[in-house]
């Protein structure tokens, strides 16, 4: 399962205190100096713990044995808002590590040109590594005023898992184990209720509650995005809520916990519970779970969740590489910086073990990738994925998240109708609008 989730309090004053502390010197930010006699010293921060760090600490251990002139001083931080704080007063005192991980969705929050250094997209060339290697509009969220401050390494999705015993006995899969397609809410719903009608109860899993919680976002930012509307401006600076699309999906939400098609207060552990124990047909929920179910012999599998609402968009978040400021960037740490990435990209097949789909597209043809099932089966999301909007108080672990998740989790749990979850989450999402970018702006 995911790190734990920050307040909301936690969020919004670890964002304000960042800012008031970009001033000040990071140098006690900065990962340990000791390098070894003529070796490159490369730091690293990340933010990968769980399985994802199992998988991220063989990969490093793959890298420095293939890279012996490179002292690699690697750090796992805090998932979340402690780590966001701590890279941004780094890169507010000149004194960052070499690379380090954001989510991309986090880019316009971290006032690129101050607290970010831009990639010399030559020097990455030299390494085999372009644009045309990732999605279009993947490498595009990475960019700030015509430069290039992140680098995709994976897209991390919400998909949809299903339990093949209790899918099979529906009848709800093909000749060959997968499941049959869906288009529109008539077919996705009578599929939840073949499957409740296995189990005797209902069908489909989806996490409702809990301190913090963003499931309820994630799905209505999906249902909400494949209807083709938006939620800011391309500027990330005005509202353009489509308020009929917004409580034609809201109205659905709320029908699933009526119709008892879920269980209507599930947090996020008792929903991965839930599904690993057969109590559930389906489960929505982001890929990174697939270790999860499969050392615990679920009988299951994943696939992109369906055209429900006009598409088959996704919400999804991206893990990237970006270079935090170092007031004297350059030279061999800065050289090693851009082989690091294009060697951790150009063997991200390790990675998707996890359930990431890598943003290296060269990879999603690799045999040994298309091996590797379910995590390969959904692979095709890559094309439909859907960010956060293009905001400072969005991304993941953000404000955006998770007060507009407080808000639709009440939709699924009966405390909230429709019509009140679209007024309250268009307040909250004036208020955010309204409040200046704690980071400050883009140099």
């Amino acid at each position: 399962m995911p790190p734990p989730r920050p307040s909301r309090r936690r969020v919004l004053g670890s964002l304000a205190g960042a800012g008031a502390l970009g001033a000040l010197s990071a140098a006690g930010c900065a990962a340990p100096s000791g390098v070894a006699s003529g070796k490159t010293r490369l730091r690293y921060w990340h933010l990968f713990g769980g399985g994802d760090g199992v998988t991220m600490a063989a990969m490093l251990d793959a890298y420095q044995q293939s890279h012996p002139d490179v002292d690699l001083q690697a750090a796992t931080l805090a998932w979340g808002s402690p780590y966001y704080t701590k890279l941004a007063m780094a890169g507010a005192g000149g004194r960052a590590p070499e690379v380090a991980v954001l989510h991309i969705t986090r880019l316009p929050g971290f006032a690129p040109g101050r607290l970010l250094n831009p990639f010399d997209l030559d020097l990455l060339a030299e390494h085999g590594v372009t644009e045309a290697d990732f999605p279009p509009d993947l490498w595009r969220r990475g960019q700030a005023g015509g430069k290039q401050y992140a680098i995709p390494l994976d897209t991390h999705p919400i998909v949809l898992y299903f339990n093949t015993e209790i899918c099979e006995q529906a009848g709800l899969l093909d000749a060959d184990g997968r499941l049959v397609p869906t288009t529109g809410p008539e077919e996705f719903v009578a599929a939840i209720r073949a499957a409740g009608e296995v189990i005797g109860g209902p069908g489909l899993v989806v996490e409702t509650l809990g301190a913090d919680t963003v499931g309820p976002w994630r799905i209505f930012w999906t249902l909400y995005s494949q209807t083709g509307a938006t939620m800011l401006s391309e500027d990330g600076t005005r509202m353009t809520l489509d308020d009929q699309k917004a409580l034609e999906v809201l109205e659905f939400m709320r029908m699933l916990s009526d119709e008892g098609l879920i269980a209507p207060r599930t947090d996020y552990a008792a929903s991965v519970g839930l599904f690993s124990s057969g109590q559930g047909g389906f489960f929505i929920n982001g890929e990174w779970e697939v270790s999860t179910f499969l050392n615990n012999e679920v009988p299951f599998s994943m696939t992109r969740l369906p055209d429900i609402f006009g598409s088959g968009r996704v919400e999804a978040d991206c893990h990237s590489f970006v270079l935090p400021n170092q007031t004297d960037r350059g030279g061999p740490g800065n050289e090693a910086a851009h082989e690091f990435v294009a060697w951790l990209l150009k063997n991200s097949v390790d990675w998707a073990a996890g359930g990431h789909v890598p943003a290296y597209l060269p990879t999603l043809e690799k045999p040994e990738y298309l091996d590797m099932r379910p995590q390969s089966e959904y692979r095709s999301v890559i094309d439909d994925v859907v960010l956060d909007p293009p905001a400072w108080f969005a991304g993941s672990a953000s404000a955006l998240e998770i007060e507009l998740g407080a808000v639709f989790s009440g939709v699924f749990t009966g405390s909230r109708s429709p019509e009140n979850a679209l007024a309250e989450a268009k307040s909250r999402l004036q208020d955010l609008l309204d409040t200046p970018n704690p980071f400050g702006e883009t140099a």
